[in-house]
């Protein structure tokens, strides 16, 4: 009991500070053009051009634009319900909105987004979700959750899934994340058993943006990655 206590803590304290971020309009992390990389890899992934794309802790990213104009159904899950109202308005459009569970859902023109915990979702959720976009889920969380999205995210996605995963890497005693530093080693630990897991790009390292130079940060790693679910899962 305890730890599950502390667990649901350190979870209120992290939901804390997204909430407190967007209440200020602190948004270093949201980009205001769409991902060079996604653009450049997305191809890469098998899927067909009409399946739908899941995209964790979405925000108010460029990027689920891109993804629909591409032809794809975008679902998405983000904690503040600033993020989800700002996405929408910023568009012109008016979602529905729906009670879902323990999360609101929010739909209109192929979009919808649910507001609430990422834990919460289920595997009827996202049963036709062909690929998932993570440019900032990942690298968001702290390393105890970051093991609890790899499981949680695997156990909800369906058996033939592809996903495109954005991470960064970097010395953390240098600077403190999020973005959060993720080595290859860590994703073997948290996706090799469930997924092929094959690196389509890296910058290697390399002067890090002005806002991570001010932090401490002498040189960052970006990488893209390619995760296939292993065709065992096939079978469940």
């Amino acid at each position: 009991m305890r730890g599950h206590c502390e667990k649901e803590g350190r979870a209120t304290v992290k939901a804390a500070f997204w909430h407190e971020r967007w209440e200020a309009n602190q948004l270093g992390f949201h980009q205001e053009e769409v991902n060079p990389q996604l653009v450049r890899y997305w191809p890469q992934l098998p899927l067909d051009a009409e399946a739908a794309v899941f995209v964790p802790l979405c925000g108010k990213s460029l990027d689920l634009h891109w993804l629909r104009e591409a032809g794809h159904t975008v679902h998405g899950i983000e904690l503040s319900p600033i993020a989800c109202r700002d996405f929408f308005a910023e568009a012109g459009l008016e979602p529905s909105i729906t009670s879902h569970r323990s999360l609101q859902r929010m739909e209109a023109r192929g979009f919808t987004i649910d507001r609430g915990d990422f834990f919460d979702l289920q595997a009827p959720d996202l049963a036709r979700v062909g690929a998932v976009y993570d440019r900032g889920s990942l690298v968001a969380l702290p390393e105890d959750m970051r093991r609890r999205y790899a499981a949680h995210l695997s156990a909800i996605l369906p058996t033939r899934v592809s996903i495109l995963l954005l991470t960064v890497e970097y010395d953390s005693d240098r600077m403190k994340g999020p973005p959060h530093s993720i080595t290859p080693s860590e994703l073997t630990v948290h996706f090799g058993d469930d997924f092929e897991i094959e690196r389509l790009w890296t910058s290697g390292p390399a002067n890090p943006p002005p806002r991570f130079r001010e932090r401490g940060l002498e040189a960052l790693s970006e990488s893209v990655w390619r995760l296939d679910r292993r065709r065992r899962h096939e079978q469940r």
